[in-house]
């Protein structure tokens, strides 16, 4: 399939990214029902390393099994499927060539004592490369006492996948700091640490849907004038803060909720102009044909 107008634009915001780099962004943005378009629906199962198999999988047994969720990505259409090494690796023969890859390569889990505010590298940019994936995943938490550490690695992890060609997708959740608990998803916040995800060089940034709330003191001057009322209009600041627009973001789903407040969500982001979601649990926690039901709309409103 020849690129589109749609996608070209696109590849020319990434002024200095090597032709491997352009080609992997390319690669997502040609595959599944919205290949061409400019829209990106990725498939995120990296929750089991978050919350724990039966918090993860128990509501949908089937998802246990990594063919399983191969399967759900490639019978959706989606662009993408995300995971940790582990994930990929079980199904890589089996589906090899048959949707982009995205090795996530940080994770972290909720048995430690501390409320330690980091993630341990759990895979390589070798791995990514015999897995035969477009790019590699990385999370950040903007505001965390360990955030300046997690950005040396991420661009330690960035430079060595570019060089191989591999673009790099980086999940921006802000937390700790000067930031309260609720301040994690207010619009300020997000804004802010997606626009630090783009000042670190990321090809696609995921963050989370913005709130009507301005979290921190010295920026509620600042915001004034912004309107922020609807998703669509935080959706458009987020899109704005990543480089005018000229950033491909997309929006988490969350934990699992009402079929309609997904969907209203979704719409919002289109309508915002934002690249599309990355759906998790809200999409392997129904049942196969939910989900596939679930999904057919997701990618009907982007398309």
């Amino acid at each position: 399939m020849y690129r589109t107008d749609a996608v070209r634009e696109i590849l020319s915001w990434y002024e200095g990214e090597n032709p491997g780099v352009k080609t992997n962004i390319a690669r997502l943005l040609m595959h599944g029902r919205l290949a061409g378009t400019g829209r990106l629906v990725i498939l995120p199962v990296d929750q089991g390393f978050e919350h724990g198999p039966a918090r993860s999988f128990g509501p949908n047994p089937a998802a246990y099994d990594p063919h399983y969720l191969y399967e759900l990505a490639i019978e959706a259409g989606v662009n993408g499927y995300a995971a940790p090494l582990g994930s990929l690796q079980q199904g890589a023969d089996t589906f090899a060539g048959e949707l982009p890859l995205i090795l996530k390569m940080n994770s972290a889990n909720s048995l430690t004592a501390s409320a330690i505010q980091d993630q341990a590298v759990t895979a390589s940019v070798e791995d990514a490369l015999r897995l035969g994936c477009v790019g590699v995943g990385f999370t950040i938490y903007p505001g965390s006492d360990d955030f300046y550490e997690m950005m040396e690695e991420l661009q330690e992890i960035s430079l060595e996948a570019k060089a191989c060609g591999l673009m790099t997708v980086v999940w921006s959740y802000p937390r700790g700091g000067k930031i309260s608990k609720d301040g994690e998803t207010a619009l300020d916040i997000v804004a802010y640490a997606a626009h630090m995800a783009a000042l670190i060089g990321a090809n696609i940034i995921k963050v989370k849907l913005p709130t009507d709330m301005i979290d921190l003191k010295d920026a509620r001057a600042s915001y004034e004038g912004i309107a922020r009322g609807s998703i669509a209009e935080r959706v458009r600041h987020i899109m704005q803060s990543s480089f005018g627009g000229k950033r491909l973001v997309v929006f988490s789903g969350g934990a699992s909720k009402d079929r309609d407040a997904l969907m209203d969500e979704v719409r919002g982001i289109r309508d915002g102009g934002g690249n599309g979601s990355i759906i998790g649990r809200n999409s392997f926690q129904r049942s196969k044909p939910e989900a596939l039901a679930l999904l057919k709309d997701v990618l009907d409103v982007y398309a």
